[in-house]
Formats: C-alpha cells, sequence, structure tokens
C-alpha cells in the first residue's frame, strides 16, 4: 500500500481523493464510476448507506458504471435509485477518487456525490444485484464484509456535506 490512502484485502487501492470541480478531467485514467454516499443523522448519530453487493459478498456505496450518453451526476441518481429505491436528485459533488485496481493495476477514477437523506426510507426491493441495505453507524458491526475503500469515501464525501 505504497501511497495509497486505503486498500483492501483483493488489494485494491483508494490513492488520492481530489476535491476539484466537478467538469474536471483527467489524463492519467477513465472515470467510469459514480458513486454516492447518502447520509442520514438519527439520533445526533450520522448514519451511511451501504447495499450488500450479492456477486461482491460485502457491504459497499451505492453505485456502479456510467453508461454511454450518461453523465456522472446521471449515473449516480440511477444507481441509487437501482440499488437502494432511494431517489434523489438534490447531489452534491464531493470529489473524484483515484483507484489502483485488481492484479493488472488498472487505474481508474470515480465520481463520488453526497446527499443528506431527511430519515431512512422503505422503497428498497431485493434485486439480482443488491441483496439488503443498511444505515450504518460507524461503528456497529455488520454482518459480512464492508468495504473498507467506499467507507473512507463516505466518509470523504460527508466533510462535503457537513464541512
Amino acid at each position: 500500500m505504497s501511497g495509497a490512502m486505503a486498500a483492501d484485502e483483493a488489494g485494491n487501492e483508494l490513492t488520492t481523493f481530489h476535491r476539484v470541480a466537478e467538469r474536471a478531467m483527467f489524463s492519467d485514467a477513465p472515470t467510469p464510476l459514480a458513486l454516492v454516499a447518502a447520509w442520514h443523522r438519527h439520533a445526533h448519530l450520522d448514519r451511511l448507506l451501504l447495499v450488500f453487493n450479492r456477486y461482491r459478498q460485502c457491504w459497499e456505496l451505492p453505485g456502479g458504471l456510467i453508461d454511454p450518453g450518461e453523465t456522472p451526476r446521471q449515473a449516480a441518481v440511477r444507481e441509487l435509485r437501482e440499488e437502494s429505491g432511494l431517489r434523489a436528485e438534490g447531489l452534491t459533488f464531493a470529489g473524484y477518487a483515484r483507484f489502483v485496481l485488481g492484479p493488472e493495476r488498472r487505474a481508474e477514477y470515480a465520481a463520488v456525490y453526497a446527499l443528506r437523506v431527511a430519515g431512512p426510507h422503505d422503497g428498497f426491493a431485493p434485486n439480482d444485484e443488491i441483496a439488503a441495505i443498511g444505515w450504518w453507524d460507524g461503528t456497529t458491526p455488520m454482518t459480512g464484509r464492508v468495504q473498507k475503500l467506499d467507507i473512507l469515501l463516505g466518509r470523504l464525501a460527508r466533510e462535503a456535506l457537513f464541512g
């Protein structure tokens, strides 16, 4: 993990987080992903929305690939709805996360958005990709593995909302 902000068990690394303009472009790697860190305050405690990905068998931020013709923001709104049932347009752009992934050490960026949610919602239905959603307080253990790169991104995105 030389110089990385965080690494996971598979050796994937979050190398940098760029607080730049949403329209920023990077020449060293593509930006195929958009992620959302949705936060809800309950009993004076901030909780982060995580989804349980059936394929990766872990809790992670909602998000995924940007479809052709989509902006990163549009992809973030779509992925949030598809993976959690949460409908939200008022996303705050938090920055770009740079990753180095897999054994091939592939570099790529993810556009990261933050969202303040008034309260938990009941619009989630399990699907082929996502088995469950949860609002994590950052300390209570969750059943199953939690993607630590996404937790760090959630905390970095939270700063865009709450300072």
